[in-house]
């Protein structure tokens, strides 16, 4: 089959594509027959090597995270799907590989597509829906009536988590550029701060939550706005001893992500409130949670670009450029 692969980690490889073998189905497996998959972030860091500790993959690797399509074979132990079901997904990380004709995923990670979307824009959703979900309803157990900041409410995750928040009864804040605010004011943010001519934690006070995805001095920075038992919710890291131990790390490891987060947790602790790193886990339970919401009009899908397989490395450097607004898609051609 064609898939686009990398051959090494680095900040200069760019992928490539080529054949590869098609993937073997285990018994709790569906086969999907790839019509699109979007890009994540998550793509470029993992080509930069970003993960390798954590996520050691064997090379040349084929990337994606997030698929749509249509399911062509079964193992032996699945029943809930058959050939010819609508599917979107997506895979547990340690069998990523959406970036090709075909993939194998494990059926716990899977959900029927959601009625009202086409394949292109259900392959946007997957990663970052569950991330949203994961972060605000799993971990802040987030609360009608209470606050929420989530930044970047452009990309990928904040133009879902805007949603989710406010189907949830949320205050919610966010940051984008000048050019944006009224587009995100639009996807139900009650707060849109223009990070180029206003400073968030000035403008904000007294959140109960706060969902970064930015860098080492944002998270820091987003500490002033939280009120005494606030909840500090960090996807872009910096990992903790906590999620070493779920993830089963080697001892050394474990020490090391301990040393990277001790800061952060020192001044959560002074602070009183909490510090969690989430990094989404596949769950095809949530994503089905997702596709009622999605069915039910309270999420719609934001896509910037739709790429041809063909430019898959265009569509990784248009995200690495950080000027898409919501999702680029890859489609099968």
């Amino acid at each position: 089959m064609k898939a686009f692969l990398i051959d090494r980690y680095g900040k200069k490889e760019t992928g490539r594509i080529g054949d590869a073998p098609q993937p073997s189905l285990r018994d709790d497996d569906v086969l999907i027959r790839v019509h699109a998959a979007s890009v994540n972030a998550l793509d470029t860091k993992i080509r930069a090597g970003e993960f390798k500790l954590i996520l050691p993959y064997r090379l040349p690797l084929v990337l994606g995270n997030d698929v749509a399509g249509t399911v062509v074979d079964v193992g032996a132990g699945v029943h809930q799907f058959k050939p010819g079901d609508q599917v979107y997904a997506r895979p547990d990380d340690d069998r990523i590989g959406t970036f090709a004709e075909f993939i194998a995923v494990d059926a716990a990670s899977v959900a029927l597509k959601p009625r009202n979307l086409t394949m292109v824009e259900a392959a946007s959703l997957p990663l970052v829906a569950l991330t949203a979900w994961q972060a605000l309803v799993e971990t802040a157990q987030l609360k009608a009536g209470q606050k929420v900041f989530i930044q970047a409410g452009s990309g990928g995750v904040g133009t879902v988590a805007i949603q989710l928040a406010k189907h949830l009864g949320a205050f919610v804040a966010t940051t984008t550029s000048t050019a944006n605010v009224g587009w995100v004011k639009a996807l139900g943010a009650d707060v849109v701060i223009d990070y180029k001519q206003q400073d968030f934690a000035a403008e904000l006070h007294d959140y109960d939550v706060v969902l970064n995805s930015l860098s080492k001095d944002e998270l820091t920075r987003s500490l002033q706005i939280l009120k005494p038992g606030g909840h500090l919710i960090s996807i872009s890291g910096p990992p903790t001893p906590a999620f070493a131990t779920a993830r089963g790390l080697a001892w050394p490891l474990r020490q090391v992500l301990r040393l990277l987060s001790r800061g952060i947790r020192r001044k959560c602790s002074r602070k009183g409130v909490a510090y969690t790193f989430v990094f989404m886990r596949a769950s095809g339970q949530q994503l089905g949670e997702i596709t009622s919401l999605v069915q039910a009009g309270v999420i719609r899908p934001v896509i910037d670009r739709v790429f041809p397989f063909q430019d898959t490395r265009g569509a990784l450097a248009h995200v690495e450029s950080g000027r898409a607004k919501g999702k680029v898609v890859v489609e099968m051609l």
